[in-house]
């Protein structure tokens, strides 16, 4: 299973193709709609946010509700579109000489051979993570039929975190905090965080600035087995890793509490096992639901960096290409802060490699075919 987006920034529309998804899932539009939502949502959110109201479009791949077997194709419009065609089509688009520290700019254009940036920040845009969006929700449609669901918070923004992380205790109750994370403007899970996060993103507003954070984004009931020991690029932990680092502004990823582990002796760090009541429990889990490179049966639990957006209110030194001369960046409409809406992204990356990872282990052209072999896996075990 594997999935393409196409489609630029300003340009018509956003696309997803999914190829080997199997027939027979349903496919609620409502649902995909709702994490597009999510997406847009969250305090520090820039000016692009109310212009869009992100919608799924299905051009192909299902029948009634239900899928074929064929790609599934997405499509989310632009409304931005409309202010930027006539534009686009007569070739008048806002050059962009002076490359913006922090982004593809540069490196695209050298890449490229380019002296505008345009045709790299169009592409290059966090807008594209809303067709990532889409495929993650259809791959959350998946999981849930296996009983797997996914959720997120975010840990910190700037200098700003909680007092009490879940990510460093043993047995989180992670739906609680998603909920109360939902009802956060910075999905943060705790209240007196969330209002000093508002408040530090409300003076990096005021200074022209940009705040990065951590996030944290959790699957729970995933089955054992998933991924594998025997090849550098089967190992779940890596697949997972280059997923969540595939988010713009990404720049460090951690499965379960590794950097603290770091500074604990081995006897601290691994998880014991106990049988209780008959079945072989674990009470901790800093090993973060992955051992040897597969699923162990306890919740994923990744720990996410986002750098400060680069696109700053306040001009950052650099270079005019055209004229080799000294010169400052233009500020292009950007978020303050976009952790929030990134946490909701990488719950749509680690959804997608763990379904195609679940496709992996039990085979079959369809739901019904899937569903047989996982249960008879499970009988076995």
């Amino acid at each position: 299973m594997r999935f393409i987006t196409g489609g630029e920034s300003h340009g018509p529309c956003l696309t997803a193709v999914i190829d080997g998804l199997p027939s027979g899932l349903a496919i609620d539009i409502d649902r995909i709609n709702h994490d597009l939502a999510r997406r847009q949502a969250g305090y520090g959110r820039g000016k692009r946010m109310a212009i869009e109201t992100d919608r799924v479009a299905v051009q192909g791949g299902v029948i009634a509700d239900q899928t074929i077997g064929a790609p599934l194709v997405m499509k989310i419009a632009n409304r931005d579109w409309e202010n930027w065609k006539s534009k686009w089509q007569n070739g008048d688009l806002p050059s962009v000489p002076v490359p913006r520290p922090g982004h593809a700019d540069w490196a695209g254009m050298r890449k490229h051979g380019l002296n505008d940036a345009r045709p790299i920040l169009e592409r290059a845009s966090a807008r594209e993570t809303a067709a990532r969006v889409a495929v993650g929700a259809v791959a959350k449609l998946l999981l849930n039929v296996f009983g797997v669901c996914i959720g997120s918070t975010v840990c910190s923004i700037g200098n700003v975190m909680p007092e009490i992380s879940p990510f460093h205790a043993d047995n989180p109750d992670w739906p609680k905090i998603w909920d109360q994370s939902e009802n956060s403007s910075v999905r943060c899970f705790d209240a007196d965080a969330t209002q000093a996060m508002i408040e530090a993103i409300d003076c990096a507003s005021s200074a022209g600035e940009s705040l990065g954070g951590t996030l944290c984004v959790v699957a729970t009931g995933v089955p054992m087995g998933l991924g594998s020991h025997s090849q550098w690029d089967t190992r779940l932990d890596a697949q997972i890793a280059q997923s969540i680092l595939s988010i713009p502004a990404i720049k460090g990823v951690e499965i379960g509490p590794a950097f603290d582990n770091t500074r604990q002796p081995g006897t601290c760090v691994h998880d014991p096992l106990a049988i209780q009541e008959g079945s072989i429990t674990r009470p901790t889990n800093r090993a973060g639901g992955i051992e040897g490179g597969m699923s162990n049966g306890q919740p994923i639990v990744i720990h996410a960096a986002m750098k400060p957006i680069p696109t700053t209110v306040s001009p950052q030194p650099s270079v005019d290409i055209r004229t080799r001369e000294s010169a400052h960046t233009e500020y292009q409409r950007s978020d303050v802060c976009a952790v929030p809406a990134a946490a909701v992204v990488a719950e749509a990356m680690l959804a997608w490699t763990l379904a195609v990872a679940l496709c992996d282990k039990t085979g079959g052209d369809s739901v019904a075919e899937m569903l047989a072999r996982h249960d008879a896996w499970r009988a076995h075990v």
